[in-house]
């Protein structure tokens, strides 16, 4: 297992994508447990999905914030893309660790709006990237970059489970495409600038207050109002489904992990880069999900114990940009930071179906 190197305690940390699912999440789990902790959090708030959830998330962050009188918390709004605004950020702080969470998220948005992925996952990610240089010939350098990569790099890879040594070089979206752009453009800056950086492949993540573009929250919306789900690939698709809690827990100890700087034959920096998958290794059949969803929503009284299910699933064609399975190796991350999610999918969508039960329902 690598050795901690960094402890968060008093440190100023910035989580970008700070009202987003992961990255709210994670900034609760690093006030709860981290003294004196200093976050900045970062985000655009757009309109890609129900603002709404966004605001319930940082009211719940405000009030965890409340409850931890020695740790900071600070929201700014803003974009990634914003130049100036990283740069006073970076100016204002002296961030030791840096998790940029912040991305247009989604394989099909990507289709249909590719400018909005290229300004927020490569032009955004490149200011990150200049921001964590700068700091390089400071009194503070960035200690430790983390940032989300995606299982959607795998593409239609036929090798499973997906490990990181496999080659990804055929996205079959523009978002996969810009994960593994974010990939390559750190490596490049770990190589040239010696910034420690770590990639975190994410495999289909889900809980309480996720992303309603989401196959289990979209669902679940259309149930509600009777109309029909479209289940891809008649159904023969398989997801490594992550519930979020086991993500925050990954990306909490990889923060504190950063990759080694060493010097190579030639005299120069090998690059401090790592990447690793984060999911269940355990991928889950669409049609056994959708059951176990449907079990959930009745027993969290969302929907009416005699609710017929049958009537409202409709099996379709693959759509473009999807994959067939994403299956995770996640034998590095056990064997670097002893750990690998746990928790069970009726576990983890009994949660979620709690969960909107209290915040639509109970309104």
């Amino acid at each position: 297992m690598l050795l901690e190197n960094i402890d968060l305690k008093n440190k100023e940390i910035l989580v970008t994508g700070a009202a987003g699912f992961i990255g709210s999440n994670l900034v609760m789990e690093l006030l709860r447990t981290v003294p004196e902790i200093q976050i900045v959090g970062l985000d655009s708030m757009n309109d890609y999905y129900d603002v709404s959830i966004k605001e319930y998330r940082l009211s719940e962050i405000e009030k965890l914030s409340a409850a931890h009188p020695d740790c900071t918390w600070k929201f700014v709004k803003g974009n990634l893309a914003d130049r100036g605004l990283i740069e006073s950020l970076f100016e204002k702080n002296h961030f030791s660790v840096v998790v940029n969470l912040a991305a247009q998220a989604g394989v099909r948005y990507s289709i249909t709006n590719p400018d909005v992925y290229i300004e927020s996952n490569i032009i955004g990610f490149y200011n990150i990237l200049e921001a964590c240089r700068a700091t390089m010939k400071t009194d503070h350098p960035v200690e430790h970059l983390v940032y989300a990569s995606s299982s959607s790099v795998y593409g239609t890879n036929k090798k499973i489970p997906y490990s990181t040594d496999d080659k990804v070089d055929n996205p079959v979206s523009l978002y996969a495409a810009t994960k593994k752009s974010n990939e390559l453009m750190a490596h490049a800056y770990s190589k040239l600038y010696n910034i420690p950086s770590t990639g975190l492949r994410f495999f289909t993540v889900y809980g309480p207050a996720g992303r309603p573009d989401m196959a289990y929250f979209g669902f679940t919306n259309k149930l509600l109002k009777g109309e029909t789900i479209e289940i891809f690939n008649y159904g023969n698709c398989k997801r490594d489904f992550t519930y979020v809690d086991d993500i925050v827990e990954g990306v909490k100890r990889v923060m504190q992990k950063a990759p080694e700087k060493k010097t190579g034959e030639d005299g120069l920096p090998l690059p401090p880069y790592a990447v690793y998958n984060i999911g269940n290794n355990d991928p889950e059949n669409l049609l056994d999900f959708v059951t176990i969803l449907q079990e959930e929503l009745i027993r969290a009284k969302v929907l009416a114990a005699d609710y017929d299910f049958e009537a409202h699933k409709k099996l379709v064609p693959m759509q473009p940009g999807d994959v067939p399975i994403t299956y995770a190796d996640t034998s590095a991350l056990e064997r670097d930071f002893g750990f690998k999610p746990a928790t069970s999918l009726r576990a983890g969508l009994r949660k979620f179906a709690e969960w909107y039960h209290e915040f639509y329902q109970n309104k």
